[in-house]
């Protein structure tokens, strides 16, 4: 503020008279706009000097007025006036005021307090109540994270973690700032991305805290558990992520806790997927979705991340696909979307989860328009909300989709950005595919090719394997549209997916390598081969014969008996 019209507002308030002038600096406390009952309550007037006051500031043009006392509302003709009017005040009685605007706010506006936790928890920062206002920050924090309003969740959650190491060093206090951290990485993660290293250092810090606080074995300690699993898997180290999920469950087994057990099934079985251990996985998915029980498990669950009813069940589609049960899995994923798109669902943990879940099961089983629709309300939720990993995933789905119906100009790019938006560096490998894909749909073979030996390179780094037969699989096609195709390599590629396949324990992706080896060697006469090949695995089958698989796949067979 400009030093002259600061000036020339501290001397229309002296002219005003010293009671004036003390209303001003009540009201300046209490924020922009005013009530008189919280202002009567907090200056310590009578009602005739507040009238009196009051009417001088309204008189000289500073305060606009809004009904009529006690009813009334007042507002600061601007900010300049009511800075002025606060900068007034010395640091003993503005944090005494302050104090008593907070006591006032607890005992005469309950109603306010709870929905408006920040405004307590300003005045007991500024009061040096600072235990009250770490619990305010907390609470308010909390309240926008759930509303999805990231950013003020962030800067509430940050500022009473600031006023933290001001408090005597107590498990009390550790209590409190393990519930802030827990919150603030949630805010993070949502805002940022599960890989972010900020959210990694915010689920570190809060570990630290379990057992300071004496929080072991609570929810608050899976709620850790949790993020650290998710940081590591989203990061990219799913191996690293198994040892958490595997903490996770041993705890949760210690409990003997239904809802707990739930979430650790699913978190094991996610990441026994991701790195290929399919049978383990089955096994693992079936055992949480029978121990699911709807709204009880759904609510102590959300205290931890996520609703399994859309997680548990999400994963236990995708792992009837891989066991070859593509029909009772589209009927799963169903479900998921039904439970996700509940008027009650959180627009991140749940709706959000939601469609990335069933986005992974559309493109594993490669129904493109499903995948093209499930990108639009990705993409929405994503943008509206700012969750960076729901809408690099819209845009995955939606350059896919583009490729797949023959796009191609702007396929390869909507999905190299999802990549680079979305952070979630264990699926990275299945993208890279989808990116390949969309590459040789526009004639790109070799950048093609080249992007799968990088997602095979990561696979193996990282140990997320669960996508490596799929991606010999394509290998093989991308090698099969060179201008002079090896056609050893080829078949190298195509045996080595049948090989994966097999040995991980995923019927989907064992079909369809085996469609294309046995197209390969129907190409080149080796008719007894190709169906001595593929037979057997078509005729296990007892689901899904209108998917595009089991119809590709009859129909070579039906040729090769011609």
């Amino acid at each position: 503020m400009p030093a002259t019209l600061h000036a020339s507002l501290m001397a229309r308030l002296d002219r005003l008279g010293l009671l004036a002038k003390e209303i001003a600096q009540v009201g300046a406390a209490i924020g922009r706009d005013f009530s008189y009952e919280l202002l009567a309550t907090a200056a310590q007037r009578t009602e005739a000097e507040l009238r009196d006051g009051l009417g001088r500031l309204v008189d000289a043009g500073l305060v606009f007025q809004r009904g009529v006392p006690p009813e009334a509302t007042f507002l600061f003709k601007h900010a300049l006036v009511q800075d002025t009017a606060y900068g007034m005040l010395l640091r003993g009685p503005r944090r005494a005021l302050h104090a008593r605007i907070a006591k006032a706010l607890e005992k005469r506006f309950p109603m306010l307090a709870d929905a408006q936790p920040e405004i307590l928890a300003h005045h007991c920062t500024e009061a040096g109540l600072l235990e009250k206002a770490v619990g305010y920050w907390s609470r308010a924090g909390g309240q926008s994270e759930a509303k999805a309003a990231l950013i003020e969740a962030i800067s509430q959650l940050r500022r009473g973690l600031s006023l933290i190491a001001d408090l005597p060093n107590t498990s009390e206090r550790a209590r409190q700032e393990l519930d802030l951290e827990i919150v603030l990485a949630g805010a993070l993660r949502s805002a940022k991305g599960f890989s972010h290293p900020e959210v990694a250092e915010t689920f570190q810090r809060a570990r630290s805290l379990v057992l300071e606080s004496g929080e072991a074995g609570t929810i608050s300690h899976f709620s850790v558990l949790f993020g650290l699993f998710g940081t590591k898997f989203h990061g990219g180290q799913p191996r690293a992520a198994l040892q958490h999920g595997e903490e996770f469950l041993s705890l949760a087994q210690s409990r003997a806790d239904p809802a707990l057990l739930v979430t650790g099934y699913q978190i094991l079985g996610q990441t026994l997927i991701t790195i290929g251990d399919y049978r383990p996985a089955f096994s693992v998915v079936e055992r949480g979705a029978k121990l699911y029980q709807s709204e009880r498990h759904r609510m102590v669950a959300l205290q931890i991340a996520s609703d399994p009813g859309v997680t548990m069940v999400g994963f236990r589609a995708w792992g009837l696909w891989h066991q070859g049960y593509p029909d009772r899995a589209s009927e799963v994923a169903q479900e998921v979307l039904q439970r996700a798109r509940r008027p009650n669902a959180h627009p991140y943990h749940t709706l959000g989860l939601g469609l990335h879940m069933i986005a992974l099961i559309a493109i594993t089983a490669r129904r493109a328009s499903e995948a093209d629709a499930l990108a639009s309300e990705a993409l929405t939720v994503g943008n509206e909300h700012g969750f960076p990993t729901i809408s690099g995933t819209g845009l995955i789905l939606q350059g896919w989709a583009l490729a797949r119906r023959g796009s191609n100009g702007a396929a390869a790019e909507s999905i190299y950005n999802g990549i680079k938006v979305a952070g979630l560096l264990s699926y990275k490998p299945i993208f890279l595919g989808l990116l390949a894909e969309a590459l040789a749909l526009t004639g790109k073979i070799e950048e093609g090719l080249t992007v799968l030996s990088e997602a095979l390179a990561i696979s193996e780094a990282s140990g997320a394997r669960g996508n490596d037969a799929e991606l010999h699989r394509l290998k093989g096609d991308l090698l099969h549209r060179l201008p002079s195709p090896d056609r050893t390599g080829i078949e190298a590629s195509y045996r080595k997916a049948l090989s994966i396949a097999r040995e991980q324990g995923t019927r989907g992706f064992e079909l369809r390598a085996a469609i294309s080896l046995a197209r390969l060697l129907n190409d080149h006469r080796r008719y007894d081969e190709a169906r001595d090949l593929l037979a057997p695995i078509y005729n296990w089958f007892t689901e899904g014969f209108g998917t595009q698989d089991l119809k590709e796949a009859k129909a070579l067979l039906e040729a090769l008996n011609v």
